[in-house]
């Protein structure tokens, strides 16, 4: 019931490789031989030698994947201008976490990331998926590793069994970083306004005043603290570290303009400069 109403962004746009000389009857310099198009557009241009991976092979062997394993999941799909896209498997299982609160809800997460214009590493990761807020929670380090071998008329993509890799995760990472997230929600913040302003001079992920002549909250300050003030109220909670995180975790995700790569960098940012705090 709790996973309802995810974003389900397409995915699967038509997409190919072809020759930019076929495209424009143009020579083209070495090194830029061929174009990649994604929904009739062309995204990017490459050699010879770049192997093109579609979403279609990409996030259908990750899929599979999660299924061989015998995993349960909701999938939450992104694109970001048919150049950038991930889904989120969010596993939906006996796995689920709360944080001493049974309305805050965590459940692990994997996330698998491509692009069709160069700007994201084709890649996997696990993470953490927060249902009142629906964000993704970007702290883990335990990468999925597989790997892209690159022939002469092919790319072939070679994954790992999921089955060992999901129970260390839960093993180790999910429960290590979740008690984390326990001791960040005991330390009150007694001033939110200046939990914010410490924050952000620390992370300068954004600008807390509105102007150097103005020292009032900028409306993205603004955003995190009725954020942070919202959630207290419906967990009836008074606001504590671990809720800061998260109003900030939501701004970063949805208000500000990253790439996935840049927001999961800031995710973990933030997350270590407050738990400093603990």
């Amino acid at each position: 019931m709790y996973l309802q109403n995810l974003q389900q962004d397409e995915i699967f746009v038509s997409n190919e490789l072809t020759s930019l000389k076929g495209l424009t009857q143009m020579e083209s310099r070495r090194g830029l031989e061929n174009a990649v198009i994604s929904n009739g557009k062309i995204v990017n241009v490459v050699s010879n030698s770049y192997g093109h991976i579609s979403n279609q092979v990409f996030f259908g062997q990750a899929e599979s994947m999660l299924s061989d394993a015998g995993l349960r999941f909701i999938k939450r799909t992104i694109n970001k201008n048919d150049r950038s896209f991930i889904t989120d498997f969010i596993i939906d299982d006996s796995s689920q976490f709360t944080i001493k609160n049974e309305a805050d809800i965590i459940l692990p997460m994997l996330r698998f990331k491509n692009s069709y214009d160069g700007s994201e590493k084709t890649s996997g990761h696990f993470g953490f998926y927060r249902q009142i807020c629906s964000n993704g929670l970007h702290v883990s380090q335990a990468e999925i590793e597989f790997s892209i071998k690159h022939s002469k008329n092919n790319t072939d993509l070679i994954m790992p069994s999921l089955t060992n890799l999901f129970q260390r995760f839960l093993d180790n990472e999910f429960y290590t970083i979740t008690q984390k997230f326990h001791k960040m929600m005991d330390l009150e913040i007694i001033d939110t306004h200046e939990f914010v302003k410490t924050v952000l001079d620390q992370t300068k992920l954004f600008r807390y005043e509105c102007s150097d002549t103005n020292s009032n909250p900028s409306k993205k300050s603004r955003t995190v603290l009725e954020i942070l003030d919202y959630e207290a109220l419906v967990l009836k909670e008074t606001p504590n570290l671990w809720l800061g995180y998260n109003a900030f975790n939501s701004v970063l995700h949805s208000i500000l303009k990253k790439s996935f790569g840049q927001q999961e960098r800031l995710d973990k940012k933030l997350f270590d400069s407050i738990y400093e705090m603990v």
